[in-house]
């Protein structure tokens, strides 16, 4: 078996190309190249919370010589199952990530799959509690991460996005949701009467969230399944699902500022809900 740290004293002079080893027999051949299947991570949370919860998923790992003490579980997963890792130079890591803010680490990864509503709904456990957000036009990838980083907390089920909804995980998002990335299962919703009829057969009470004009969160009593409905960042969310919803929440404050923003919104209704469970 090779020495996973033979190499650990010749940086690359720049970045590799993100080129994966052959595969073991009978295991599937990974893409020539990232693809809309394949993700760049970067951060220390978000890399090691993909390698604890999926490891069979990662590609190709890059990684300065001062990780090498901490990464030891890593590198030797990557020897016995012949993935490919390089140890690089901090500018080298700054360009494969395109920004500063990687902690010495870059992973090339599979993307999870999205699971599609009712598959999700199947594997929901039974009579417990359950808290999904259903994200409608959030698109800022700061405030995905922010909002990932709080579902994974407050244990969040599935974050539920729309047909047609463009929003998909990036390294960015990743590095802010801490590792909550792996936690929340991201969930593909049918058309919107068709996502709103199984979520309601479900159990699910669906509440919409409204910077203003919306009961007041505090005071309201919130189902034990309940899907919190959010907007967008600048215009909110649409008018016409918000009417459609069971509940109209807002986040009562004392003026001194506009609003909160989704991601900061997000945290407070989680909080809420989870702490009337906890009752």
């Amino acid at each position: 078996m090779n020495d996973p740290w033979k190499n650990a004293r010749r940086p690359s002079a720049r970045p590799p190309r993100a080129t994966p080893l052959p595969p073991r027999e009978g295991a599937t051949a990974p893409p020539p190249g990232r693809g809309n299947d394949e993700l760049r991570l970067y951060g220390w949370n978000a890399v090691q919370a993909l390698f604890d919860k999926r490891p069979q998923a990662l590609r190709k790992l890059y990684l300065v010589e001062e990780l090498i003490p901490r990464l030891q579980p890593l590198l030797k997963w990557c020897v016995a199952n012949r993935v490919g890792y390089r140890v690089v130079e901090e500018g080298d890591l700054n360009k494969l990530a395109a920004t500063t803010h990687h902690e010495g680490v870059v992973a090339d990864v599979l993307r999870a799959p999205m699971l599609e509503l009712g598959d999700w709904l199947d594997g929901l456990p039974a009579g417990q509690p359950v808290l999904a957000l259903w994200l409608d036009g959030v698109g800022n990838p700061h405030n995905f991460g922010a909002i990932l980083r709080s579902a994974a907390h407050f244990g969040v089920a599935g974050l539920l996005l729309p047909p047609g909804a463009t929003l998909a995980l990036s390294g960015a998002a990743a590095r802010v949701a801490e590792g909550g990335a792996e936690a929340v299962p991201l969930v593909r919703l049918p058309a919107l009467p068709q996502a709103m009829a199984q979520l309601r057969a479900a159990g699910f009470g669906l509440a919409a969230t409204l910077v203003e004009g919306g009961d007041n969160l505090f005071a309201s009593t919130l189902p034990t399944r309940l899907v919190y409905v959010m907007g967008a960042e600048g215009e909110g969310m649409d008018r016409e699902l918000a009417q459609d919803c069971d509940q109209q929440l807002s986040i009562p404050g004392s003026g001194a500022v506009e609003s909160l923003n989704v991601a900061s919104a997000t945290a407070v209704l989680l909080a809420h809900w989870y702490g009337q469970k906890a009752r």
